[in-house]
């Protein structure tokens, strides 16, 4: 039987959560990237970012008052102190972003180190016939002030940053991510992206991402890859695998490509599908290219339908985590927030699978931040509140909402 009322613990709910990241590993970090303490320590840094998520802080003065109004309860988080506005501001400006992306690498490797099961099979659209591992490729851009952001301008009037990522199907964990500006062509990510895919390993992505030289170095690694053909993809018939329509797939050829230069970069035959594909409650027509023979056509379809699942991902962060107001305007500080958010993430995705929460990543989130000072046993909150009927699986296509008034 789940308590009436969590235990009381020693330690805050904040203190929890960091216990989780390695001792000395944030010091180490910062002697490797040559941060210098002076005011602030790499710890004291790590601990007000971290805050700064799990609050929704929305500026520098709301995440030093509150660190400085609990800093007793701050000291006990292996000794952190509250920065000023000043120092925390300088902190974000100048100690390289770097450091944070090592730290979320470092902390995920060690999760999954302690807790092999880790993440385990979250997302409910994953085929569960395949044995291998999927990983699926995409990005989101977060809009960023324009005029305050100089170095993220993308168009006249836009700035914004962008993640590139991929992300494990099977557990619902990045793999990879790059934090960058939207200036970049997604096409050109693909390669870094990409490099760290074995023999037998399946990639899942967007047109945007389609290089034909990229699609053949997976081939000749032994990567299978599925994705969308473009509208002005001129291809050749090769041989016809269906004559006539099957349900809702209207054709499955091999086929190469018609341009003699294009086909330079990939010189092999490949697979199209070409099905009728339900979106939003609308039939569409939609080409599927692919370097798989074997597959059924309907797998290829359902395989790109995964790529659904980063797009579920994206909303997920965005949407819980402070990604909307920044702390600082240069692109070392807005890398650090997110850098820091995505650890935040992975955190209380961990407390999520120790704690067996089966409700929504943001139900969990607002739950830690209404106690989050509090003395509380996390794993008998988790534990009372998980109770209820729901689950934490994210859904096939991510809802989004619009104000009344304005189109999509």
């Amino acid at each position: 039987m789940s308590p009436t009322r969590p235990t009381r613990s020693q330690h805050t709910t904040l203190k929890q959560i960091g216990e989780h990241i390695p001792p000395h590993l944030v010091a180490k970090l910062g002697r490797k990237h040559g941060v210098q303490s002076r005011d602030i320590t790499p710890w004291s840094h790590t601990v007000a970012m971290l805050e700064a998520q799990l609050t929704h802080a929305i500026g520098l003065n709301d995440v030093c008052d509150n660190l400085r109004n609990h800093g007793g309860l701050l000291s006990a988080i292996r000794g952190a102190k509250a920065p000023s506005r000043n120092g925390l501001s300088h902190a974000n400006r100048t100690r390289p972003a770097a450091m944070a992306e090592d730290l979320f690498w470092a902390v995920l490797r060690h999760l999954e180190t302690i807790a092999p099961g880790f993440g385990g099979r979250s997302y409910e659209g994953f085929p569960r016939r395949f044995r291998r591992s999927i990983s699926v490729v995409d990005s989101t851009t977060i809009a960023l002030v324009a005029n305050c952001m100089d170095w993220a301008k993308h168009r006249r009037r836009k700035a914004a940053a962008k993640i590139h990522m991929r992300l494990n199907l099977g557990s619902f964990l990045p793999q990879f991510a790059i934090v960058d500006t939207a200036k970049h062509n997604d096409a050109k990510r693909a390669r870094e992206l990409c490099a760290g895919l074995r023999q037998g390993e399946i990639s899942v992505f967007d047109k945007a991402y389609v290089d034909f030289e990229h699609l053949y170095d997976l081939d000749e690694r032994g990567v299978f890859w599925v994705t969308r053909a473009k509208e002005n993809l001129s291809l050749r018939t090769v041989k016809r695998h269906i004559h006539k329509t099957e349900g809702n797939i209207l054709r499955d050829d091999e086929v190469v490509l018609a341009q003699p230069a294009t086909r330079e970069k990939y010189p092999k035959r490949f697979r199209r599908v070409v099905a009728i594909v339900e979106i939003n409650g609308k039939e569409e027509v939609m080409t599927f290219i692919t370097n798989n023979f074997t597959w059924s056509p309907r797998t290829i379809c359902e395989l790109y339908k995964c790529r659904w699942s980063i797009e579920a991902f994206f909303k997920q962060i965005k949407q819980t985590l402070q990604l909307s107001c920044f702390l600082g305007h240069n692109r070392n500080a807005i890398r650090w927030q997110i850098w820091t958010a995505l650890l935040a993430y992975v955190l209380l995705r961990f407390l999520a699978f120790v704690g067996r929460w089966p409700h929504s990543f943001t139900r969990l989130f607002t739950l830690i931040r209404g106690v989050l000072w509090n003395r509380t046993n996390v794993r008998d909150l988790l534990l009372m509140y998980g109770t209820a009927g729901g689950s934490f699986r994210p859904i096939w296509q991510p809802l989004q909402p619009y104000l009344p008034g304005l189109s999509p």
